[in-house]
């Protein structure tokens, strides 16, 4: 600070130079204050008169005052009404089976067995009252799947006519026939060893479609064999037991024209599996006990065929969804019981 004031004095006695004290961090010359122009103004230079009245009406305006009834009648009117969804059921959760058995035979061994049979077993399917897993599944699809198929069964019917669609789903049927004969025959020539050689001298497009899957296919136990649940009261023929990359397995065959690459594109041949696996597992005509699933969609320009497989996880999964299936078609007969005898 001393020395700041001796420079000033030293400023004062010299001439030509004038020096203005300021506040501290304010320091500036009388030259320079001289020298230093005027900012200008643009706003002065505008004509005020002329555009009084526009300015007038801006600030004499006063918007309308929001408030949250009046912000949701304006979105109504533009968008239209909000439209309130409630969050999908977590049915898994939510809903229990009543009918609750499980999937697996505890007193059953998992362990293949070291020797195969010879023959697959065929047991042959016999008509009792008991439900088939076919119909249980056909009788309780969903509202959902029934909106599609019918819609789809009209949309057919117009283009190919009521006559024409009947020969339509009778070719397609058949076609499957004919693919689970030749499937059938493949595997039951020798149920011991690798089966991708005998499929091969067979024109069917399915058959060419599904030549990966069987190379990976041995130990054949069943073909077309039935199962009976006793306990949960229904019935199904399935198409194959057999082992799969080393794991035994119920195999399901499927035709398809439209490619399934996911397991959800099946739609409930999942439940049919694992309700012919917990049929098996529990059946006395069976010495063995299967816990993964697959499902094979085949196609009948040849083009490689989609598998999907079950893990025991997966299929306690489903089996959860197939009783639930099974309780409702329970309750669906019950009542129409009832109605009757009234």
């Amino acid at each position: 600070m001393k020395a700041f004031q001796n420079v000033c004095r030293q400023l004062r006695s010299s001439k030509g130079f004038s020096v203005k004290t300021v506040a501290l961090g304010d320091f500036s010359t009388s030259c320079y204050l001289c020298d230093r122009k005027k900012k200008v103004n643009p706003y002065e230079k505008v004509d005020q008169e002329k555009y009084s009245h526009l300015v007038q009406s801006v600030l004499s305006f006063r918007g309308l005052v929001h408030t949250p009834e009046s912000l949701f009648e304006e979105d109504a009117l533009l968008y239209g009404p909000v439209s309130k969804h409630k969050p999908p059921k977590q049915e898994e959760e939510a809903i229990i089976p009543q009918n609750w058995f499980p999937i697996f035979n505890p007193r059953r061994s998992v362990k293949p067995n070291a020797s195969y049979p010879s023959t697959p077993l065929k047991i042959p399917l016999q008509r009792t009252v008991i439900p088939s897993v076919t119909r249980i599944l056909q009788q309780t699809m969903t509202k959902q799947q029934t909106f599609y198929l019918e819609r789809w069964k009209q949309r057919m019917i117009l283009e190919l006519g009521e006559d024409g669609f009947k020969e339509y789903t009778s070719n397609i049927f058949l076609q499957g026939k004919r693919f689970h004969e030749d499937l059938e025959y493949i595997l039951s020539l020798s149920p011991q060893g690798n089966v991708k050689e005998r499929g091969e001298n067979l024109e069917s497009g399915y058959i060419q479609s599904v030549q990966h899957i069987l190379k990976d296919v041995s130990g054949v136990r069943a073909l077309e064999s039935a199962v009976q649940h006793e306990t949960l009261k229904y019935s199904g023929l399935l198409d194959c037991v057999a082992e799969y990359q080393g794991k035994l397995c119920v195999i399901d065959w499927k035709t398809s024209e439209k490619p399934k690459p996911f397991i959800r594109n099946t739609f409930d041949n999942p439940l049919q599996v694992v309700a012919y696996m917990g049929a098996m597992n529990h059946d006395p005509n069976y010495s063995f006990q299967v816990q993964c699933g697959l499902i094979v969609v085949a196609y009948k320009d040849g083009s490689p065929a989609h598998s999907h497989v079950m893990d025991a996880k997966l299929c306690s999964h489903y089996w959860a969804k197939w009783l639930l299936r099974l309780q409702e078609y329970t309750e669906k007969n019950k009542n129409e019981n009832m109605q009757k005898t009234d």
